[in-house]
């Protein structure tokens, strides 16, 4: 009977008219998400505040190596001690707790249109796919060092997914020279999508290069720009306890123009940090202070987002892992010193796997868990992330989406009104033993009721056997080139992309800018 029903219903679909209206599509919105879970905690409160203790006096008796002269000046400015000869300085809790203070507890990221705009603070939800790798894979191309076409066709591909909303250095387009890389990331990220742009902090000249180009494209005035977070740096403390100079740079060049720095201690447990949960994550805490209170003494209001990336190595071989119980319990301790700040704060997934196997989506799925768990506003290397930051993978990226984005249904939350209860829509309608497939709800909602995948296949044994036994990996394919073959890049302003080209231009004619170290 329900064959039958199902049939004709199939019968009548297939019946309309050509100039029909089209069947209702689901209308969603991943674009500002906030997370639903409640927040585990891996320590009592009274530890946590021990461990920021401690944080706060390794700064001050300890001390962190900053490599930049003018970073020393500053903490010395502000009034940290010193030590030229050693490049040793010395941060009191004080300046910390005044940096702290300032730094703002919400953060509006203006995107290149408005309605991809989101506000990171405890308690949004934002993600971006696997992101700095040296390399790319894809089934049909195998494993290679990654080009500037990899680079295009990884942010074509995140631009297509609302669930990713900020555009993340995705692969390095190895094949552009050093000196003008910045100009073509940055002139694809203009042209190509309207999202929340990354630039890499590699020296001051870089950095000024992508503000201007940034200015340029979307029509900014320079206080336009500097009066809200128009893009975002990652920067990476050298651990244990190094500042280095272009890190250093970054912090003090986008904090100086209003600009985000996401700060992420890169922290492996037995290797650069403690081998335990909670020396690695002191060590990370305090690194990210030090880096933090830089931000405030260049610009007291700086937007800068807490962070860090603390997971364990292998003890029999030291390669870094990721996925694994040690990493998803620094990720609820680095959220519970994040909540003490009152910051919002980023964490990450990934996978050390070398293939997109079960093992790669174990990790990244337990990884990713452990992030939302945790409650992180932002959550790096959500997908696509293989061999510990190593490789991209496109099949990985397409598979690890759908997870996010089932995610991001559970964001939106179940409604419960009365016509979601369907007493007369539903339950009236149907006879004891009978079934719902032709009730006057589920006709209305069959369209727009649930999830659907793009890449996961929910036919039985036998259809699937017919359509030619094709697992997720290999279907993954079929959809990052479909995508790639449909892509449309969202409409642009032709003279400011021409002013962009002519300023590209003049500054390679110049030499272009060199990263600096």
């Amino acid at each position: 009977m329900v064959i039958s029903q199902t049939s004709e219903r199939g019968r009548r679909r297939r019946g309309r008219s050509a100039d029909a209206a089209p069947p209702p599509s689901r209308n969603v919105n991943y674009r500002q998400l906030k997370n639903p879970f409640p927040q585990m905690e891996v320590f009592p409160a009274e530890h946590v505040a021990d461990m920021h203790e401690t944080a706060l006096r390794t700064l001050q008796e300890l001390g962190v190596k900053v490599l930049l002269p003018e970073a020393r000046r500053l903490f010395a400015a502000g009034g940290a001690r010193v030590d030229e000869d050693s490049e040793m300085v010395f941060i009191g809790r004080e300046i910390v707790d005044a940096a702290v203070a300032s730094a703002p507890k919400s953060i509006l990221c203006r995107a290149g249109a408005r309605h991809r705009d989101f506000t990171l603070e405890l308690g949004s939800l934002v993600f971006q796919p696997g992101a700095g790798a040296p390399n790319a894979t894809d089934l049909e191309r195998g494993r290679r060092p990654a080009t500037g076409q990899d680079y295009l066709e990884f942010l074509k591909l995140t631009h297509h997914f609302d669930v990713f909303q900020m555009i993340s250095p995705q692969v390095e387009p190895q094949d552009v020279p050093t000196h003008l890389r910045h100009y073509f990331t940055t002139q694809a990220q203009m042209e190509l999508t309207d999202k929340f742009p990354f630039f890499f902090s590699r020296g001051t000249p870089q950095v000024m290069d992508c503000f201007e180009m940034l200015s340029t494209a979307r029509g900014l005035a320079d206080d336009d720009f500097r009066g809200n977070a128009h893009c975002y740096t990652i920067i990476n403390t050298n651990s244990p306890r190094t500042l280095d100079i272009p890190m250093a740079q970054g912090l003090i060049d986008f904090a100086r123009h209003g600009q985000m720095s996401i700060i992420t201690p890169f922290t492996l447990m037995g290797a650069m940090a403690p081998i335990t949960v909670a020396g690695a994550i002191t060590l990370s805490h305090a690194e990210a202070l030090a880096a933090l209170t830089l931000t405030q003494l260049a610009n007291p209001g700086a937007p800068v987002c807490y962070g860090t990336f603390t997971s364990n190595v292998d003890m029999k071989s030291g390669a870094p892992a990721f996925g694994t119980p040690s990493h998803f319990q620094a990720s609820l301790a680095a959220g519970q010193l994040a909540r003490h700040l009152g910051l919002p704060w980023r964490s990450a997934a990934g996978s050390a796997s070398n293939v997109n196997d079960v093992q790669a989506a174990n990790e990244n799925q337990f990884g990713l868990w452990g992030c939302l768990m945790a409650g992180a506003s932002v959550v790096i290397h959500s997908a696509g992330w293989l061999e510990g930051g190593l490789t991209v993978s496109f099949e990985k990226l397409i598979c690890d989406a759908e997870v996010l984005n089932m995610v991001a249904e559970l964001c939106a939350g179940a409604q419960a009104g009365t016509a979601e209860i369907g007493f007369d829509t539903a339950l009236r309608e149907v006879e004891p033993s009978g079934h719902f497939f032709a009730s006057s709800q589920t006709m209305e909602r069959y369209n727009t009721e649930f999830y659907q995948p793009h890449v996961h296949d929910y036919a039985n044994f036998g259809t699937w056997t017919e359509r030619g036994s094709v697992d997720a990996n290999h279907r993954a394919t079929a959809v990052w080139k479909q995508i790639l073959d449909e892509f449309k890049a969202p409409p642009t302003d032709s003279d400011r992309m021409g002013a962009l080209q002519d300023l590209i231009a003049r500054r390679t004619s110049e030499g272009g800018a060199p990263p600096e170290s």
